[in-house]
């Protein structure tokens, strides 16, 4: 599986902030064994972001945004995805009523704007954020190639605690099914003969790192 992770926001290009979602995400997909090929940057601006997204969608079976799923004018996520696939994001009633109690559990009527936070395409499935206002996507997407498996996106919140629950008990757990090679020799020269049968082949993607107790492949 060839995945690319997309970190949506003009303050991560401003040195704001510093992206730790996305070296976070990074090792949990090698956990998991597939194969992160780019990581990108995108600005709040829909056409860039719009260009990211179909391009991630066209070369990987597996994108991962985030950022970009707040409630203001500058968070064009939804907008982005919705029309790298063509279709029109419509307000879902369930999400809406979740939306509305979420804020009066607090005493707070929820601000109209907030509205867009309900949206769903019609290929895209509601990920739950009890920790925000903010639910996630899980986007069915076309294949990237001739007869493969249709792809997929998940879009998720840039907040590092939102996204790093919504990733964990929503998305990995569908994710779930290679993991990499791993030795309990410390030093990497040992599994040298293990990796050697499949390292020069085109297809899977090798590195050795060494710690005090193991080496991991």
């Amino acid at each position: 599986m060839r995945a690319e992770i997309l970190s949506i926001g003009t303050e991560l290009l401003l040195g704001q902030i510093v992206d730790t979602n996305a070296a976070w995400l990074a090792g949990r997909l090698s956990d998991l064994g597939i194969d992160l090929h780019w990581i990108s940057t995108i600005g709040d601006n829909l056409g860039r972001a719009t260009e990211s997204v179909s391009r991630a969608i066209r070369r990987s079976d597996l994108v991962v945004c985030t950022g970009g799923l707040g409630p203001t004018e500058d968070d064009l996520t939804r907008e982005a995805v919705a029309a790298a696939l063509g279709q029109e994001p419509a307000v879902d009633a369930a999400l809406e009523r979740e939306l509305r109690a979420w804020f009066a559990a607090r005493g707070m009527a929820m601000p109209e704007r907030n509205l867009k936070q309900a949206w769903l395409i019609p290929s895209a499935r509601p990920l739950p954020n009890p920790l925000g206002t903010a639910p996630g996507w899980l986007v069915r997407t076309p294949p990237r190639a001739e007869g493969a498996s249709p792809g997929r996106l998940v879009a998720m919140p840039g907040v590092p605690r939102e996204m790093t629950r919504m990733w964990e008990v929503e998305v990995e757990p569908e994710l779930r099914g290679r993991s990499p090679l791993r030795s309990r020799r410390p030093w990497p020269s040992s599994c040298a003969p293990r990796g050697r049968p499949w390292r020069p082949t085109p297809r899977p993607t090798a590195s050795t790192s060494a710690s005090p107790t193991a080496t991991r492949m």
